[in-house]
């Protein structure tokens, strides 16, 4: 199954290892550090030009060098759109 991001985005539910919360998460320092590598890394995609509510964090190939996609969509719309697809 598919999970929509926003914008042309879409993922696969599979390789999702989470949905955070931007506002919440980045109160964290590893949290803005891991953004922050990540960011240094190319690792983050910014799925639309619209403030990001949400990023989500996908594996790679191999369990290696995995993606954060930044989402204009709040986390409770994403977790709603994943289940309504079970």
């Amino acid at each position: 199954m598919y999970l929509h991001l926003g914008q042309d985005t879409v993922i696969k539910q599979a390789d999702v290892i989470g949905v955070f919360d931007l506002d919440t998460a980045t109160v964290a320092k590893r949290t803005r550090e891991y953004l922050a590598k990540s960011e240094k890394n190319k690792r983050v995609v910014s799925v639309s030009w619209e403030l990001p509510r949400s990023f989500t964090v996908c594996a790679g190939k191999h369990g290696e060098n995995e993606t954060v996609y930044l989402s204009p969509l709040s986390p409770g719309t994403l977790e709603k759109r994943a289940n309504n697809l079970l």
